[in-house]
């Protein structure tokens, strides 16, 4: 049996077409379909339905799946038993200027005898792939459904809960302001160009927006922090929303007034995810770092969460 045809099924399994899963995998849709035939060849069945959206799995294919993915985890088991001392952790941070990066800093900071590498993958669920194939040994994510669901063998846990800002012109009717709540925004559009659909930010934003009838605009390029600061910093109705945590650099000549929300406090579920399986040494000394420094909400704090975040029923570590 071929490995490529293998690792080419949990890619297709997992996107739902074969054109995702050539891009998951670095080859042409040509290349995967031939790979999943030669695999269809050796088994004797049919692993796939085809429909117009894509490919969904048979019945064979189900019970296929779940050894497919040993069978791919014992590959990356073999090479782990090998790797050398000094191999990198490999850890993604969603974007370099969010909280989860400053997290990691810290954290370097403290083990600086840990060799890191970073990498921003555009998505939780891609974040979570990346543990499945071996990619990466830990990620930071706001998780919108429990990971175990997708693997039993993956692990997650709170890790930070990052407070909202709101980030408004000198100009701004808000910007005399020492903290603000929620209610006193609605007024104002907030300009979020970098959301993206279907991610769990984006989905953060969704409800929050809902939550307090508020106007969140995620149209227009993004051309990256500094230009949205600039158009806010010239603004006397917009306004942007950035983590507590969140790394910004004022564009010169901006007058900006980053104001804390409270009352409540909307924010932003961070957990760490990892494959149980996998003996990082690095990643034994993360979890054990995350584990001391996490300090959650207390019972009588007033913060807002997603309702998807199961809390504090679901405990860290």
């Amino acid at each position: 049996m071929n490995l490529e045809s293998v690792r080419a099924f949990v890619a297709v399994a997992e996107e739902g077409q074969f054109r995702h899963a050539a891009a998951r995998l670095g080859v042409t849709q040509q290349a995967v379909s031939k790979r999943i035939a030669a695999l269809e060849s050796y088994l004797g069945v049919a692993l796939f339905r085809r429909v117009p959206t894509g490919a969904v799995l048979t019945g064979h294919g189900e019970s296929f799946l779940p050894h497919a993915r040993a069978v791919l985890m014992a590959v990356r088991q073999a090479v782990a038993s090998v790797r050398t001392a000094g191999e990198p952790l490999r850890v993604d941070v969603l974007r370099s200027h969010l909280a989860s990066a400053e997290i990691l800093r810290d954290f370097h900071r403290t083990h600086p005898d840990i060799p890191l590498e970073t990498v921003t993958l555009a998505k939780a669920d891609a974040a979570v792939r990346a543990l499945l194939d071996g990619e990466i040994d830990v990620a930071f994510a706001y998780l919108r459904s429990p990971v175990e669901e997708r693997d039993p063998l993956l692990k997650s846990a709170f890790v930070h809960f990052e407070g909202l800002d709101v980030v408004v012109g000198a100009r701004h009717p808000l910007a005399g302001a020492e903290q603000l709540g929620p209610g006193d925004l609605g007024p104002f559009t907030a300009w979020m160009p970098g959301i993206v659909s279907g991610s769990e930010w984006g989905e953060f934003y969704r409800e929050f927006g809902e939550a307090f009838s508020l106007v969140i605009d995620s149209s227009g390029p993004n051309f990256g922090p500094e230009s949205l600061l600039e158009t806010i910093g010239a603004s006397s109705s917009l306004i942007t929303f950035v983590g507590r945590k969140t790394r910004l650099t004022w564009p010169e000549d901006e007058s900006l007034r980053r104001i804390p929300l409270t009352s409540p406090t909307p924010t932003y579920p961070w957990s760490l995810v990892w494959h149980s399986h996998n003996r990082h040494p690095g990643l034994r000394d993360l979890v054990s770092y995350m584990r001391a420094g996490f300090r959650p909400p207390g019972r009588a704090a007033k913060v807002w969460l997603p309702g998807g975040t199961d809390f504090p029923a679901r405990q860290v570590f």
